[in-house]
């Protein structure tokens, strides 16, 4: 996605195409009690079995999307990859640098700072579409049909705040630079886990609709910053630059899950106020994470490394 736009605009690119793809736990959290009910009604069956049967809805609409993925879907900016490596020659040239291409990806440390980054915002934002439904539900006793609503709230803001942590990301870019897009990804991580922390301690079902949704603002709009940041660590491999953060976000949400609302005799709103703690916590990568031709959070460029290119 990166390779489709240039850098004045990629933050708002990638948050507009992630924003609006994420959009869709939202709609599942909404729709999803809907299909189970109307199955549980309808069909007569026991619930350990609707809520099976549900599933076969989203598992269609995802084969759907993969053939139409397949069908339209273009690589590069002028068309697809395979259109230039017909010739077996360059098929072979292409294999022989992709070791090159992975390695130089892997040893480059700010793509682990920002999988760690992205570990606690996406990762948090992927553990609390598993269990605000279930939170909402068993806290504040409220039906299936509401729970699901209050969840899909959060789902649903990836509408715009993933897209605007783009705009805000691209905005600071032109602005401070590469500063600016750190600090605005620092920052608003930071108000992020804070909120985290907040919404686990609120006890009123009004005031926990209110903090949620300022909550998934800030946490999207983290996501979205981080991939502000993704385009300018590595242009030779910023498919496996991409790839390491996407995947980071991915342990992030399997670690939150496994430590803090899985089997835990701790309770959930406490497990989702350390959840925060923990965000706040891995703010801390951001800082670390120097350019020697556009600094950092703290340091200004090196001179000595004023030739160094996105192409390392």
């Amino acid at each position: 996605m990166s390779s489709m736009f240039s850098g004045c605009v990629v933050g708002v690119a990638n948050g507009v195409s992630a924003g609006w793809a994420n959009m869709g736990a939202g709609v599942a959290q909404l729709v999803m009690p809907i299909i189970y009910t109307a199955i549980c009604n309808n069909l007569h069956v026991p619930n350990s079995t609707a809520w099976r049967v549900a599933f076969i809805v989203p598992s269609l609409f995802q084969v759907v999307t993969a053939i139409l993925v397949l069908t339209y879907g273009q690589d590069l900016p002028d068309g697809n990859y395979r259109d230039y490596c017909k010739k077996k020659r360059m098929l072979l040239e292409s294999k022989e640098k992709f070791m090159d291409i992975l390695f130089n990806g892997l040893k480059n440390y700010r793509g682990w700072m920002l999988a760690l980054t992205y570990g606690f915002c996406f990762g948090v934002e992927l553990t609390t579409d598993n269990i605000i439904a279930e939170y909402f539900y068993d806290r504040f006793d409220v039906n299936i049909e509401v729970a699901g609503t209050i969840a899909a709230m959060f789902g649903m803001a990836n509408l715009f705040s993933r897209p605007m942590g783009g705009v805000v990301s691209d905005a600071m870019g032109k602005r401070f630079g590469m500063r600016g897009r750190l600090w605005g990804l620092w920052a608003v991580h930071l108000l992020a886990g804070l909120l985290c922390v907040l919404l686990g301690r609120v006890d009123s079902l009004e005031g926990s609709i209110v903090v949620m949704c300022l909550f998934s603002i800030f946490v999207q709009a983290a996501s979205g910053l981080t991939f502000g940041v993704v385009p300018f660590v590595s242009k030779r491999s910023l498919g496996v630059i991409s790839g390491m953060t996407g995947s980071g976000g991915t342990m992030g949400a399997v670690v939150t899950q496994l430590l803090l609302f899985s089997g835990s005799e701790i309770s959930t709103q406490t497990s989702i106020s350390l959840m925060g703690l923990m965000m706040i916590v891995f703010t801390i990568p951001t800082t670390l994470i120097y350019f020697p031709q556009w600094g950092s959070m703290f340091r200004g460029p090196d001179s000595a490394h004023e030739h160094y290119h996105l192409l390392r």
